[in-house]
């Protein structure tokens, strides 16, 4: 039988679905509800109603959506025209260029939803610093997220220090990963257990690097209007771990 897609309001569909991830991240359950359409962009008052905490359940939820296969029916025309007088995204993402990675389908976020930042190994500089500024301290994002993932080329190249043009000086942003990642196995590039350890131990320094130096983001995290958070995209089962860094 075929399933019917329904339109409901985006402020409906966030209520239900903040309800159901109320649960533990192990026991996160879908919705059993029709084929939802998401027919307008996230608005300034849905936003700014939703805490930190609630935004990274709303992602859980999305990811979850995404490893069963069963997507919201996002109308994309309709967010594009509906967010055309202002945005309102919820998060800032830093990301790798990975193109298996993509942060907006793994969580199945909409447009208008987040701001995204791509770098080979997610690493922050003086740019993407200001970029998330902007996002949490103007346009009013509630989370700053930083997503690794395993199986990372730009990780495995700071291992097996490789050398091209511009791409050696950004490898070696990654290089201090590898020296504080405890592992007791083979620490060589071929050994993607290793080279995983060291992307997770990246997002921890990555968000460190963050805190130490923007002192807006630091002090906005203080007074917990933001969430600075890390997470693991998992590329066998596509599951995004999300995990804080004290």
């Amino acid at each position: 039988m075929e399933k019917k897609s329904v339109q409901l309001p985006r402020r409906t569909v966030l209520k239900q679905i903040l309800a159901v991830s109320a649960v533990s991240v192990t026991g996160l359950t879908v919705l059993s509800m029709p084929s939802v359409s998401f027919a307008a962009s996230l608005s300034k008052k849905e936003r700014d109603n939703m805490t930190p905490q609630a935004v990274i359940k709303h992602f859980q939820q999305g990811n979850l959506r995404f490893r069963q296969n069963s997507p919201m029916q996002h109308d994309y025309l309709a967010q594009k025209r509906n967010s055309i007088a202002g945005q309102y995204p919820a998060a800032i993402i830093l990301s790798c260029i990975d193109s298996r990675a993509p942060a907006e389908i793994l969580l199945d976020a909409g447009i208008g939803e987040t701001f995204n930042s791509r770098v080979a190994g997610n690493i922050n500089n003086r740019d993407i610093l200001g970029s998330m500024e902007f996002a949490c301290a103007v346009a009013g994002a509630k989370v700053v997220l930083v997503m690794g993932h395993t199986r990372c080329g730009a990780v495995r190249g700071a291992i097996e220090n490789a050398e091209l043009g511009n791409l050696t000086g950004l490898l070696d942003e990654i290089k201090p990963a590898i020296e504080k990642t405890v592992y007791s196995g083979e620490r060589k590039g071929s050994n993607y257990d290793f080279v995983d350890a060291v992307a997770r131990k990246n997002v921890e320094l990555t968000i460190e690097n963050i805190r130490k130096k923007s002192s807006i983001l630091k002090d906005l995290e203080e007074q917990q209007k933001i969430k600075i958070v890390g997470s693991m995209y998992h590329l066998t089962g596509g599951k995004v771990e999300f995990f804080e860094v004290s």
